[in-house]
């Protein structure tokens, strides 16, 4: 009797543990999978905030452009003044547009829309965990682990989501930097063409 005693305090000893063990890992996936979902609203929100901010820099860019049209046409019209009033041909706003500056900027494409553009390459690799038997050592094979396995299978689809956010992020950051630097070229050169063009405009007025 002793001996059936001793065996059966064991064994309710071992459940007992099991189930505090079970209940902590229950705990441990359902805090996962909250800060995995934190985790993944940031990222949705960042993602968004880059989005706009592409859109913001399209329109910059976009300004920057019309500038250098209408620059162009600015041009013409010092120059025809330029003749009309008997002042030599307007040759330095004609090697604008040859310029390397210009050239490096717009390239030989006129309308202010550059030949090469940067393409955003958005991957699709979402991370998919799939492990033969499920997620979870079963001990105590209740709905506890039922709980655990579903959640863990939930956990990993965020995980690829997260994963797959991360790259579209990589992509469009870099994206985005190649267009700051291309806008800051295009207002390097706007402010040199303005420059010029005013400096003839006012040589020819105060003739």
């Amino acid at each position: 009797m002793a001996v059936d005693s001793t065996m059966r305090s064991e064994v309710e000893e071992l459940q007992r543990k099991a189930n505090q063990v079970t209940d902590e890992s229950l705990e441990i996936t359902r805090n996962m999978k909250l800060l995995l979902e934190e985790s993944k609203d940031a990222g949705i929100r960042t993602l968004v905030m880059l989005d706009e901010q592409g859109e913001q820099l399209e329109r910059v860019e976009e300004g920057l452009d019309q500038i250098n049209q209408d620059m162009k046409e600015a041009e013409k019209n010092i120059t025809i003044l330029s003749k009309c009033c008997g002042l030599c041909s307007c040759d330095k706003l004609k090697d604008f547009q040859a310029s390397g500056a210009h050239k490096k900027v717009w390239g030989n494409n006129q309308d202010g829309v550059v030949s090469s553009q940067p393409s955003s390459r958005v991957v699709d690799e979402r991370e998919k965990m799939t492990m033969s038997g499920g997620y979870i050592r079963r001990v105590t094979n209740d709905a506890r682990e039922d709980e655990m396995e579903d959640t863990m299978a939930q956990v990993g689809s965020i995980l690829g989501n997260l994963r797959s956010m991360a790259i579209d992020m990589g992509n469009e950051i870099d994206t985005q930097n190649v267009q700051i630097e291309r806008i800051q070229s295009k207002a390097v050169v706007n402010e040199s063409r303005i420059n010029e063009a005013n400096q003839r405009a006012t040589k020819l007025i105060s003739r």
